[in-house]
C-alpha cells in the first residue's frame, strides 16, 4: 500500500477547498486543512482533517501552520495553495489600499506559504505545490484590474517557480476554473456593484454584475474543481495545468484563437449580453410574481 501523503490546503473552510479536502482525506491522505474561518470545517475535523486556523496575510499563522505540519509528520508532501477572493470594480474607482490587499491575499500569501514548505520539500527531494489561479489568469474582462492582475502574476511566477524547482523534484500545477457555484461571484459583484455602480462606470459595472451574477446561476458545483485537485496530486506525471467549471474551455480557446482587439469585442459582447438576459429574467420573474399574487 502506498504510503499516504501528508497534504497542506489553504481556504479549506468553504467551496472547492473544502470539497478537496474531503476527497483527498477519503482517499486516506493525512490532510491539514487550513482558513482562518476555524468554526466553518468542523464538518473537516469529523472527517478526520487536521484543522489549522491560517490567515495567508499573517506571517505568524503562516509560520505556526508549518511548524505544526513539520513536528507532527516531519514531512510535507503536497501544499495546495487554495485561498483567495476575487474585488472588482474600475481602476479609477477602487482604493489603493483594496488593490494592495488583493495582491496580499493572492500573490504575496501565497508566495510566503510556498518560501515556507520549500526547505522541507528540498530535503525531501520531492514535493508538489499546486496553485489555484481562474481562467482570469489567461482572459481578462473590464473593471477586474486588481483581480486579473493577481492571477496574472500566479500563472507568471508558477511557471517560473515549476523551473527553478524541478532540480529538486517539486512539481508546480496550475489549476485555472471557469464559473464555479462559490461564495465568490456573489462577493465580487456586490463590491463592484458598491464601488463603481454610481460612477462613470456604472453602465460597464452593471453589465459586468449582470455576468457574475449568472456565473452564480449557472456555474459548475465545486466538485468538479475538486476532482481536478485529486488529479493533480495523484497523476505521476502532473500537467503544469487543469481547467474546468462553467466556460473555461470555450474562453481559454476564444483567447488563444482571437486577437487582443477580437477578444475585447467578444468580451464587451457577453457582458452586453448578460445584462440583457439578467433584464428579461427579472421581467420574467415579475411577472411570475404577478401571476401568482392574482391567483392565489
Amino acid at each position: 500500500m502506498a504510503k499516504p501523503r501528508v497534504i497542506l490546503i489553504t481556504g479549506a473552510s468553504s467551496g472547492i477547498g473544502k470539497a478537496t479536502a474531503l476527497k483527498l482525506q477519503a482517499q486516506g491522505n493525512i490532510v491539514y486543512g487550513a482558513a482562518r474561518r476555524v468554526e466553518k470545517m468542523t464538518d473537516l475535523a469529523a472527517a478526520g482533517v487536521h484543522v489549522l486556523k491560517l490567515d495567508v496575510t499573517d506571517e505568524a499563522t503562516l509560520v505556526a501552520a508549518v511548524k505544526t505540519i513539520e513536528a507532527e509528520q516531519q514531512r510535507l508532501d503536497v501544499l495546495i495553495n487554495n485561498a483567495g477572493y476575487g474585488s472588482y470594480g474600475s481602476l479609477e474607482d477602487v482604493p489603493l489600499a483594496e488593490g494592495e490587499y488583493q495582491f496580499k491575499v493572492n500573490v504575496f500569501g501565497v508566495m510566503r506559504l510556498t518560501q515556507l514548505v520549500l526547505p522541507i520539500m528540498r530535503a525531501q527531494h520531492r514535493g508538489r505545490i499546486i496553485n489555484v489561479s481562474s481562467i482570469g489568469g489567461k482572459i481578462y474582462q473590464p473593471l477586474s484590474a486588481w483581480y486579473m492582475g493577481t492571477k496574472h502574476a500566479i500563472e507568471g511566477m508558477s511557471d517560473t517557480l515549476r523551473m527553478e524547482l524541478a532540480p529538486f523534484g517539486i512539481d508546480v500545477s496550475i489549476i485555472e476554473p471557469g464559473g464555479i457555484k462559490t461564495e465568490w461571484a456573489g462577493i465580487a459583484e456586490k463590491k463592484l456593484l458598491e464601488v463603481s455602480g454610481e460612477t462613470a462606470y456604472g453602465q460597464q459595472a452593471r453589465n459586468v454584475g449582470a455576468m457574475l451574477s449568472l456565473f452564480d446561476t449557472f456555474a459548475s458545483n465545486p466538485g468538479v474543481i475538486a476532482k481536478l485537485m485529486v488529479r493533480a496530486v495523484n497523476d505521476v506525471k502532473p500537467k503544469t495545468r487543469y481547467h474546468a467549471g462553467m466556460g473555461a474551455g470555450v474562453s481559454l480557446t476564444a483567447r488563444h484563437w482571437l486577437s487582443d482587439r477580437q477578444f475585447d469585442k467578444l468580451m464587451n459582447q457577453a457582458t452586453v449580453g448578460a445584462a440583457k438576459l439578467a433584464h428579461f429574467a427579472r421581467k420574467d420573474a415579475k411577472r411570475a410574481g404577478s401571476r401568482h399574487y392574482r391567483h392565489g
